[in-house]
């Protein structure tokens, strides 16, 4: 075969590559917390699998679907499947689940009693003010007795749907970022892991109480419809679903984010 003859195949053949045989730039959007620190845990993996992470922190939970599905994100990672369902629902996205991640258990904190039997009556409790964790710190409550549901709500009843409420709580709807920062002005506050932990709480210790680790809160990857059978995502959630990533969590986390695989 002449020089020329061999250039062309050579050419051919880099052509004909897979698509992950050259890194490709994933922009992956997160909330600052554990879900960037596991993230960096995946990144080096990811990288030997021909994946630049680019990790990308919002600091609610509004926006980061908003940027996948307007395309300055490729993925986010940030979420459970009840709050994209509702996402879903009432803004029309075509995002999809690819995998299960970790579990944050949500759990009820305090400055001023040191247990959940504590709480007196008429306490003051604050509560995400988004439909899916706002009902997932009412169905909380009402797991721990103190009040009951409406029949049928689902997993996002709101305090419209509260029908008994024996210790006549008193609840505050909040951003649920700023959650940790009420803690002083209530009796107790309803917190996310990530906000919990990025507060300097330990989720383990400092919890009143948390909820059922195995209930349908656990966090997943999302990506936009289109782009769900690309060979990076399979890719993604090989790096991210591995063992070493698993240990990082174990490790690092010690019982405060517990891994789904």
């Amino acid at each position: 075969m002449s020089l020329k003859n061999l250039g062309l195949a050579a050419l051919f053949s880099l052509a004909t590559l897979p698509a992950l045989a050259q890194t490709q730039t994933l922009r992956i959007g997160v909330t600052p917390g554990p879900h960037a620190q596991i993230l960096e845990a995946v990144k080096p993996l990811a990288a030997q699998k021909g994946l630049d992470i680019k990790i990308v922190e919002f600091s609610d939970y509004v926006v980061p679907n908003e940027a996948l599905s307007s395309g300055e994100l490729e993925a986010n990672s940030f979420q459970h499947q009840p709050y994209l369902d509702n996402q879903k629902e009432t803004r029309g996205y075509k995002i999809e689940t690819v995998t299960q991640t970790v579990n944050f258990p949500i759990g009820i904190y305090s400055k001023k009693h040191k247990s959940f039997d504590a709480l007196p009556n008429g306490a003051s409790i604050a509560i995400p003010n988004d439909p899916t964790n706002g009902g997932r710190a009412l169905l909380l409550l009402q797991d721990k007795g103190v009040i009951k549901l409406k029949d049928g709500v689902g997993f996002k009843p709101t305090i419209l749907d509260v029908t008994e409420n024996t210790k006549k709580l008193k609840f505050t709807e909040i951003d649920a970022a700023q959650a940790p920062r009420v803690l002083d002005d209530v009796d107790a506050a309803v917190i996310n892991t990530n906000y919990a932990t990025q507060a300097g709480l330990d989720p383990v210790k400092d919890a009143l109480t948390r909820e059922n680790p195995k209930g349908p809160y656990v966090n997943i990857i999302a990506v936009r419809a289109a782009d769900k059978d690309k060979p990076w995502v399979k890719t993604l959630v090989e790096a991210y679903r591995s063992p070493e990533v698993k240990k990082f969590v174990e490790e690092k986390f010690k019982g405060a984010v517990l891994a789904s695989w």
